[in-house]
């Protein structure tokens, strides 16, 4: 029987072999042969840390959510429109890092569309992100950075909505969507909820 320790360190090689799987393959080409392969391990190695495709899928968001929880986020820069701003800007994929994460979670999509369950997390996971502009947006409003008239909800729906879109362009798109568009292009779209 292996010491705890050697156990723990088995478990965190197998969580970052997850991790470099998705950020090149996404959750489409997630399996327990790819992890495996990736370690220079068998799959009978991963047999015992996973049941099933399902259980290695479900480490896997484990292990998206750490790294997006541990990566550096982009600096708050004031109330309002500033801080709405900075929030969008934290989810492009600007750097290496932010485009692997945000590869990682768009191929999530996929999975997610063919599984109650996982269907289930990223509707929370999208109420975390709208819960996470509300702030912002409602400040905005209080400052008299928006329109008086403009629903908080349908505001932070379309500043969502906009993100999103923008990221799957700069994946897809990358030369059309540099980091340096991608800034300009999120600063545009705040100055226009300003009019």
């Amino acid at each position: 029987m292996p010491a705890r320790g050697d156990h723990d360190a088995r478990r965190r090689d197998v969580s970052q072999a997850v991790w470099e799987v998705l950020a090149a393959h996404g959750f489409g080409g997630l399996t327990l042969r790819a992890v495996a392969a990736h370690m220079g391990a068998s799959t009978g190695l991963l047999t015992h840390y996973f049941s099933s495709k399902k259980a290695l899928v479900r480490h896997a968001l484990e292990v998206a959510q750490e790294h997006t929880q541990r990566r550096d986020r982009f600096p708050a820069e004031g109330e309002g429109l500033p801080g709405l701003r900075a929030a969008l800007l934290d989810v492009m994929p600007l750097t290496p890092e932010t485009v692997a994460m945000s590869r990682v979670w768009v191929s999530f999509w996929d999975a997610a569309l063919g599984d109650d369950e996982l269907a289930a997390v990223e509707l929370r996971r999208y109420e975390r992100w709208r819960g996470m502009l509300r702030p912002h947006v409602e400040a905005a409003l209080r400052l008299g950075q928006l329109p008086a008239d403009a629903d908080p909800e349908d505001v932070v729906a379309t500043a969502a909505g906009f993100g999103h879109g923008l990221v799957v362009q700069a994946l897809f798109d990358p030369a059309r969507f540099p980091p340096r568009r991608q800034a300009a292009l999120v600063d545009g779209f705040v100055a226009l909820l300003g009019r």
